[in-house]
């Protein structure tokens, strides 16, 4: 049985652009006005005012107001122009046409108005609600960095006092026990500080993805080397020996393999966890398995989000590595895979799209 895979890209943003929102405004109120000037023969003047009014007020659903009170006005003299007798004139003889032209524009900048007012009221709850949002994060990142950040500087602390002591009673022993301690928590205390900028530097485009040649062996022994012994004593490493250089960003890929194998290692229960490679289809697949209790659908689709931590999870992180892996992926054109079920463990995969080529190719070019 196949494990459930959940796929995290960057979704396209789409921006609002004001000069081309003026220019759909006008185009379709003109067109609107060409189809309807080949009815008027079967439809009658009058109704095409209801169609143009019609197409101002699902423009204006969806465009600013300006673009809108244009559309609105274009419209009102098209009609004038082309429809209400006499023709191909702005004068108008019909006392009644001449109180539909006017109901007619006052209807369709009322309506703008309106729709403009909804729309503000419709942004302004959103604001409101992702400001309470915003709120909610900020609580939660205090207080995953007042434990976080606490508890190795304590212990930094807690170890430097017990240095100085045993420093005094020349206790060699104890005072390299407690220098190794210093070493874990300073090690702790800069995953968590470096997650927090490169998460910031991903989010403002600071950072951006140079790729270059390098060895498939090469990014993954990087990112295991920075391990410490005892947790490199239960990552296996699987590799082909045959594999070709690959072009990607040596430093994005490297830092987002050892937080996915931080994860693993911290997370992953207590037993081995492979790393390996695979190439295919101008893509290679960088991958991290455990053998832990896996993620349920809720969590596997969160995982990735910014200080999100499953319920119940032990202490070790404030829910910035995944978040970070996801950015340095995307930022190379790629994405990340989760492959997991309950009690089956977690299968990580960072899909990259790269170029090939073998020493003896390369030396060539």
């Amino acid at each position: 049985m196949s494990l459930p895979e959940f796929t995290f890209t960057r979704e396209a943003t789409n921006y609002k652009n004001s000069g081309l929102q003026f220019t759909v405004a006008i185009v379709v109120v003109f067109l609107a006005a060409f189809l309807c000037f080949f009815s008027v023969p079967v439809i009658g003047y009058r109704v095409v005012a209801l169609i143009l009014l019609t197409v101002v007020s699902l423009l204006a659903m969806t465009l600013s107001v300006w673009p809108v009170i244009v559309a609105a006005t274009i419209s009102a003299f098209l009609w004038n122009f082309f429809f209400i007798p006499p023709l191909y004139t702005f004068h108008i003889d019909n006392a009644e046409d001449i109180l539909m032209f006017l109901l007619y524009f006052i209807i369709a900048l009322v309506n703008t108005v309106l729709q403009s007012r909804i729309r503000t009221e419709r942004e302004k709850a959103r604001d409101k609600e992702e400001k309470v949002k915003s709120i909610q994060l900020y609580h939660t990142l205090l207080n995953s960095l007042s434990h976080e950040m606490k508890t190795p500087i304590s212990a930094i602390i807690s170890s430097v006092d017990g240095m100085k002591y045993e420093l005094e009673h020349h206790n060699l022993a104890a005072l390299s026990e407690l220098i190794a301690e210093v070493e874990i928590a300073g090690n702790r205390l800069h995953r968590q500080v470096e997650n927090m900028l490169n998460m910031n530097r991903l989010e403002s485009g600071m950072l951006q993805a140079r790729p270059d040649w390098c060895e498939v062996s090469e990014v993954i022994y990087g990112a295991v080397g920075q391990m410490e012994e005892k947790q490199v004593q239960r990552i296996k490493v699987n590799l082909s020996k045959d594999l070709p250089l690959i072009k990607i960003d040596m430093g994005f890929t490297s830092q987002a393999l050892y937080n996915l194998l931080q994860n693993a290692l911290t997370y992953g229960g207590g037993g081995e966890i492979e790393v390996g490679a695979d190439l295919h289809d101008g893509y290679v697949d960088l991958y991290v398995k455990d053998q832990g209790p896996g993620l349920d659908e809720e969590d596997a689709l969160k995982v990735f989000d910014k200080f999100y931590r499953t319920p119940g999870s032990k202490a070790g992180g404030i829910g910035l590595g995944l978040a970070v892996v996801k950015g340095f992926c995307e930022a190379q054109g790629g994405g990340v895979i989760l492959k997991t079920e309950p009690g089956k463990g977690c299968l990580f995969t960072l899909h990259l799209p790269t170029e090939t080529t073998y020493i003896n190719q390369l030396k060539n070019e």
